[in-house]
């Protein structure tokens, strides 16, 4: 045993934030270890980046074949064998019941590209753009049952400019969700956060979140 703290990734796609807590865990001083990554969807492509780094990967599809519950079940199961202790979401596009969620309370993580609680849900980039805001970026939570909500562990923001696309921002912002990812997963499975009532508290020794740096706007 590694003495680490084992963790789950729960995909649906290419898994960029996986592949970003992958290499993070590659290194034996990060207090966590990736034990599992489950997939929806067996054409996920980030199921092809976790077998290459040899990690163990599992295909729950209920589509047109069962129920929301029954994949729930199947899923709590095969998290429970790989001994995980957390969960991150990695964009995992299929909602989650409150039972699931309670399961997993407080060792549920998600990742969402914007400042929560502004524009949850789906098109954050062009809400954003929309809206008229000047500063966007990406916040990691624990997981409730209301989509994109619960204790906030960390947050990263850019400047929004008038010249940018949902494309530029979406991208810049993804830089910062590959950093800000495995800083948050560092500070919650060292014990530097906690969750206090729905607000998580930090150590004050929180230097994982000092080398986080705002992407340049292009032009």
């Amino acid at each position: 045993m590694s003495g680490r703290v084992p963790v789950a990734v729960m995909i649906s796609g290419r898994g960029s934030n996986m592949a970003a807590l992958i290499e993070a865990c590659a290194d034996p001083a990060f207090p966590a270890e990736i034990v599992l990554v489950l997939s929806n969807r067996e054409d996920a492509k980030g199921l092809e980046t976790a077998a290459a780094a040899g990690i163990p990967t599992k295909v729950i599809d209920y589509r047109g074949k069962g129920s929301r519950e029954a994949f729930e079940d199947a899923a709590i199961e095969a998290l429970e064998e790989a001994g995980a202790e957390y969960v991150c979401l990695a964009g995992f596009m299929r909602l989650l019941s409150g039972h699931f969620v309670e399961r997993w309370r407080d060792r549920l993580i998600n990742i969402h590209p914007s400042l929560l609680p502004a524009f949850p849900g789906l098109n954050t980039h062009e809400r954003a753009l929309q809206s008229g805001v000047k500063i966007t970026g990406c916040t990691v939570h624990f997981v409730r049952a209301e989509m994109d909500s619960g204790p906030i562990i960390a947050q990263a923001a850019v400047p929004v400019s008038d010249r940018d696309t949902a494309e530029a921002l979406a991208a810049r912002v993804l830089k910062l969700e590959h950093q800000i990812y495995p800083a948050a997963l560092s500070l919650v499975t060292s014990g530097k956060a906690r969750v206090a009532g729905e607000r998580v508290i930090l150590d004050e020794d929180t230097s994982e979140l000092k080398p986080l740096a705002v992407p340049p706007m292009d032009g």
